[in-house]
Parts: C-alpha cells; sequence; structure tokens
C-alpha cells in the first residue's frame, strides 16, 4: 500500500489483481445491468490512483476502496437516471472460480432433492428480502454477512455512528428474517 501511494505502478496493479472480484461483487449488487459493473469497477480503482495521494491510512484499504466504488457507482446510476437495485445475477456465483461458489450447499446438511428445492426456495426468499430494504440496511448488512467487515469499518465506510450500524443491521436481519420464517417453519425437523 505505500508503495502504491509512494507511485509504484506494479504495487497498485498487485492491489487492483487483490481486490477487483471483491469489488466487482460489490458494485453487482448495486446495479441491476452486470454490463455496468466492470466498467464502474475500472472506474472506481482509476478514482482511487488519483484519489492515493490523499490516503492518510486512517482506514482499512478495502474500506476506503469500497467507499469510492459506492460512489462511483451511485454516480454512474444518477448519471443514467437509474435506481441502484441488487441484480439476482450479481448473488448467484457465476463460475467456480468464485470464492462464493458452492455457499448454499454448504448449508445443506443433507443433500437430497426436497433439501436442495428447500435451500434454493431460502436462497430466493432471502434475495428478494434484500431488494426490499432500503439502501442503507442493504449496504450495511451486505458489509457485515458478505465482506465480514466489523462494526467499526463498517461505520467509517458509510460514514455513520457505530450505533446506527448496529440499527441498521439489526433491522435488515429483522426484515429478512420476516420473509424466511415461513420457509423454514415448514421444513419440519430440518437444520438450517
Amino acid at each position: 500500500m505505500q508503495r502504491a501511494a509512494a507511485g509504484d505502478h506494479r504495487a497498485y496493479e498487485l492491489l487492483v489483481i487483490k481486490y477487483q472480484r471483491r469489488i466487482e461483487r460489490l458494485i453487482g449488487r448495486l446495479v441491476r445491468d452486470t454490463d455496468l459493473v466492470p466498467d464502474i469497477a475500472q472506474e472506481t480503482f482509476i478514482r482511487a490512483w488519483r484519489a492515493l495521494p490523499q490516503f492518510r491510512g486512517e482506514a482499512q484499504f478495502y474500506t476506503w476502496l469500497y467507499r469510492i466504488a459506492i460512489n462511483t457507482a451511485k454516480r454512474t446510476l444518477l448519471g443514467f437516471k437509474r435506481d441502484p437495485l441488487v441484480s439476482e445475477s450479481a448473488l448467484r456465483p457465476e463460475s467456480r472460480d468464485d470464492e462464493t461458489y458452492g455457499l448454499e450447499d454448504e448449508l445443506i446438511s443433507e443433500s437430497t432433492p426436497e433439501t436442495e428445492l428447500a435451500a434454493r426456495e431460502v436462497a430466493a426468499a432471502v434475495s428478494a428480502a434484500m431488494e426490499e430494504l432500503s439502501e442503507d440496511l442493504r449496504e450495511a448488512i451486505t458489509l457485515r454477512e458478505v465482506d465480514g467487515l466489523s462494526y467499526e469499518e463498517i461505520a467509517e465506510a458509510m460514514g455513520c455512528p457505530i450505533g446506527t450500524v448496529r440499527s441498521r443491521i439489526y433491522r435488515a436481519r429483522e426484515a429478512i428474517s420476516t420473509k424466511i420464517r415461513p420457509l423454514l417453519s415448514h421444513q419440519s425437523g430440518k437444520r438450517w
């Protein structure tokens, strides 16, 4: 990071390689048009490169880059006068190279056609519930549950107090839970 901030192009290339897929997945959750994702990601990394001299190291690099990606996506969507919504295709893994590939299989204790169908129904219900969340709630829960950021990092990335982050995550979890609870209650004795 320090080498990149000092102008080392090769060091910055390594940072791009390290974070590119995470940033593209993040952007994919914000925009419907998957064709825009690579362009917005590229613009994010260009803006980050230009702003690198102002990076003071007070936040983690990914948190800082995350904020740039969010702002770039919002700016792009406003330019197209589109609403930022979760794309269903962005929530599905596209290839076995994706580190989230096979996540549904990890949630299933016994693989039968019934449990696989139930898992797909629950995943669809979670996706639908995510789409219905406000942007602030969706962003907070995604940072916590998908990206694994701490409450402090989320507060910094979202520019709000930690109490607000906790509240948003709680409300998002409750909204999602309300949507999937009926599906889970029909799974007699199955462990999810």
